[in-house]
């Protein structure tokens, strides 16, 4: 329990007031809501009229629930979601009694009773007591001594998310279910899949996010949540819970059991106990009217989750945003004739990576309703809009939001309609069709997860704030799941007049580091500096670690040092703990190599064999032509590289991963070159090579470029008269872009000395993740011309240097097998050792 800049208070049976002549403000709740009221309060002269004291469940300050999902995946740490520190509520005079909580209101005697026996006099009373999780009934929640079964979680709270995550860290836990595939079920989804653990979503709906988008759009987004990995089981209930002391799997209405050691239920419910205890009017929550006032009371509110404004309750954080301003404005009298009228909902967030937006109706609901769709299941795009009357009255927006700005307001303010429908989907070029940030009204909200406006940031920007970071740090704007950092952007760059200062964290290597990458390269070396750990504490603010940045700081520290890497596990990503693909259901795939697609009748014996074995599920060729083995459990991987006894394959890092290549001259009537042998001869040198981002490559015997070279990050091509033409920064996946040429030359000697020198300036240059598609045309190719063919400056030799060290330092990873670093390393799922048992007399 803490208390924070704590008053004289009565004690039970005491009803003397302090000598503060203030009036007394009790707040029920620190939440979200319940902060942003006291915040709104606070803008309005509140803290000369009131004594504020507010009581909170948790022991910390008020924090951002709608990262929770993010601090489970390792993106975010707790620190980074708080909203308001303990501090803040010291700083402005403010009682904070955090981890106690309020258990009754007695209503005539205006005083509040808490868990710590403290009895709290108010004048006037806001409850914000927010949602609770809600477990539905089923059989085996509990254990027979009444509490909650191991392995079943709620998740609302920070702690919840810390018991999620060290639940799912464990190696014998392997498979969760999450019961409820709305917002919130998804993300906790999303967050356990970055353990490595299989994940089913159980959603009784007839598709995801039912209460948000029509079937039409949950079906795309089925599709993109399963091309996550994560298992989608709808229009289907949870029935019980397996296990007698701790979960064993779910039993589920007319389908199969599912195995698992891990149950989160995700949904919520209005908290009204402290409501129904104190005898305040509860229907589905508390009732309030249009100031936010309780019904029949005249110095009660109510505002957020818990409350219900003419029969509606909201579950998205844009209406708690709407309720405070009106609630603030009563309370300090500000403007009473404020009125809460209800919110035209837009949800627009980003779910288990996913860019949604959602207003207003999901389909036609009149037979005069126009309903304009586009739905490109294969990007994981739908677009639905719901005309009436030449007014937009719903939409949705999956994985591509760029109109909503325009969608959002159209839908708000009634605005009429271009005849040409498409222009609401797309940008079509005719003026009039988009709204731009100039015409955006200044109460447009921006964000919707911390509720700013526009206004909010054109007045951060013009009080000083001149970089869009800073902007986003004094308003909140984007810190929440950052589906609307585009639009931040642009808003200040409105609002700046174009006079925007580039922000210090966008030239930060990895983000916990505030150093450019050349900066921190040199200060790794001058400091001597060795592993993940040692570059924190030495140069992160205040020694901190920062998960999201551990990735990153591995792959440079050893593209930098190759045998002098001190070599730690928890910076690595799963794949690269056990370099092996981990899969949807959390077993792995197996790619060994094949140099340059070529192989031989005894590894395809080998590769036989083990498939039969060790029963594979799949047996799969790659587009890099290769043999994928998957569905291997974990405890599986070190004997299945030993009975193959064939190297790595690279196909789970950012890292040189394979060469592409065609017949080449021996076969093929067209080939004028050996791409064949070139290819083998390139993968032999670079294989397994540390990057920021993958990296693949071809060879091309002639040039009808069968094996692809011109879409790879490095790709050959033989041309007449012996030569090859070397192309760098090509793709063909997500995006596609053909490769600018960077030499044309004599030998496959030079191919291989270029091939490597650009590698190794991409490597030490290239931001982290940045592909050489995106590379290339930023750097251009005539200056990578002039760096690596002309040696232009002079570091060519260096390069070379640099590339040898660590094609020196290469050790096949699958040589663990025999020795793994870590105790847990290849630990089986299953205990094998039967535990002695005490002896009973």
């Amino acid at each position: 329990m803490t208390s924070v800049a704590e008053r004289a208070q009565p004690r039970p049976g005491g009803r003397a007031r302090s000598r503060d002549s203030r009036r007394r403000l009790v707040v029920i709740g620190n939440g979200m809501a319940g902060a942003r009221a006291v915040e709104e309060i606070l803008a309005r002269g509140g803290a000369e009229k009131f004594g504020i004291t507010m009581f909170g469940d948790e022991p910390y300050g008020n924090y951002n629930r709608i990262m929770l999902s993010h601090v489970l995946s390792g993106e975010e740490s707790d620190a980074d979601i708080f909203l308001n520190p303990l501090s803040w509520y010291e700083d402005n005079g403010i009682t904070l009694h955090a981890g106690v909580r309020a258990d009754r209101i007695d209503r005539f005697a205006k005083h509040v009773f808490s868990s710590d026996g403290r009895v709290t006099p108010y004048d006037t009373l806001i409850i914000a007591t927010g949602s609770r999780p809600h477990l539905p009934p089923m059989d085996g929640l509990y254990t027979p001594g009444g509490s909650v079964k191991p392995g079943v979680f709620g998740f609302r709270t920070i702690d919840d998310t810390r018991k999620m995550a060290e639940h799912a860290r464990h190696d014998h836990h392997r498979h969760a279910v999450v019961i409820g595939g709305g917002l919130l079920g998804l993300e906790a989804a999303a967050g356990l899949r970055s353990f490595g653990l299989g994940v089913d979503v159980v959603h009784s709906g007839g598709h995801l996010m039912s209460a948000q988008m029509g079937p039409d759009g949950g079906a795309v987004l089925r599709r993109s949540v399963e091309a996550l990995g994560i298992g989608v089981l709808t229009g289907t209930r949870t029935t019980a819970v397996l296990g007698r002391d701790r979960v064993t799997g779910v039993s589920l209405r007319d389908r199969p059991d599912i195995d698992c050691d891990m149950v989160v239920v995700a949904g919520i419910r209005p908290n009204v106990d402290l409501a129904v205890l104190s005898g305040l009017p509860v229907e589905r929550a508390i009732v309030v009217d249009d100031r936010l006032r309780v019904q029949d009371e005249d110095d009660i509110y109510a505002v957020g989750e818990c409350v219900q404004h003419r029969g509606e309750v909201y579950g998205v954080v844009a209406p708690l945003w709407e309720q405070a301003v009106v609630l603030a404005n009563h309370v300090t009298g500000a403007d009473t004739s404020a009125a809460y009228l209800g919110s035209r909902t837009t949800t627009k967030l980003k779910v288990a990576g996913v860019e949604v937006a959602s207003m207003g109706l999901q389909g036609p609901e009149l037979d005069t309703d126009e309903h304009i769709v586009f739905s490109e299941p294969s990007r994981g795009v739908f677009k639905s809009i719901v005309v009436r009357d030449n007014k937009m009255v719903g939409a949705t927006l999956l994985g591509d939001s760029r109109k909503v700005a325009f969608l959002t307001q159209a839908y708000d303010r009634g605005l009429p309609l271009p005849e040409e429908r498409l222009g609401l989907m797309f940008d079509l070029g005719t003026p009039g069709e988009d709204v731009g940030v100039a015409e955006l009204d200044d109460d447009a909200q921006v964000c919707n997860c911390n509720g700013v406006s526009k206004k909010d940031l054109a007045t951060a920007v013009r009080g000083g704030c001149a970089s869009v970071s800073g902007a986003m740090d004094a308003t909140r704007a984007g810190k929440g799941c950052g589906s609307c950092k585009l639009l931040v952007k642009q808003v200040v760059e409105w609002a700046a007049d174009g006079a925007v200062e580039e922000d210090p964290a966008a030239s930060y290597y990895v983000p916990g580091i505030p150093l450019d990458k050349a900066a921190l390269m040199a200060e790794i070396r001058k400091r001597g500096l060795r592993s993940v750990s040692a570059v924190f504490h030495a140069l992160a603010p205040g020694g901190a670690e920062d998960a999201k940045s551990k990735m990153g700081l591995a792959s440079l520290l050893k593209m930098m040092l190759a045998d002098q890497y001190v070599d730690e596990r928890d910076a690595r990503f799963i794949n690269d703990r056990v370099h092996a693909n981990i899969q949807r259901d959390g077993t792995f795939s197996v790619v060994p190599q094949m140099k340059g697609g070529v192989t031989s009748v005894q590894q395809l014996r080998r590769i036989a064999d083990v498939a039969e074995k060790y029963n594979v599920p799949l047996i799969k060729l790659t587009g890099g032509q290769r043999i994928d083995l998957l569905g291997i459990p974990k405890e599986d991987l070190p004997q299945v590289w030993a009975d193959l006894d064939m190297p790595s394959g690279y196909a789970y890092g950012k890292s040189f991963r394979t060469v592409k290549t065609c017949v080449g001259k021996d076969f093929c009537r067209y080939g004028t070159g050996d791409s064949t042998r070139l290819g083998i001869e390139i993968e032999s040198r670079f294989q397994g090579i540390e990057a920021p981002a993958k990296l693949k490559l071809a060879v091309s015997g002639c040039p009808r470029n069968c094996a692809e070279s011109l879409v790879k990050d490095v790709g050959v091509v033989a041309v007449e008269g012996g030569r090859w033409e070397i192309y760098v920064g090509g793709a063909a996946g997500a995006h596609i872009r053909k490769g600018d040429l960077l030499a044309t030359v004599d030998s496959p000697e030079e191919v291989k000395v270029l091939t490597g020198r650009f590698m190794q300036y991409y490597r030490e240059r290239a931001n982290w993740l940045e592909r050489t598609y995106a590379f290339v045309p930023r750097v251009g190719i005539e200056h990578l011309r002039a760096v690596i063919v002309e040696d232009a400056e002079g570091i060519a030799a260096q390069l070379d240097a640099a590339m040898q060290a660590s094609v020196d330092s290469y050790v096949d990873p699958w040589s663990e097998r025999a020795d793994p670093l870590t105790p847990g390393q290849f630990r089986t799922s299953l205990p094998l050792t039967v535990l002695p048992q005490v002896p009973v007399r």
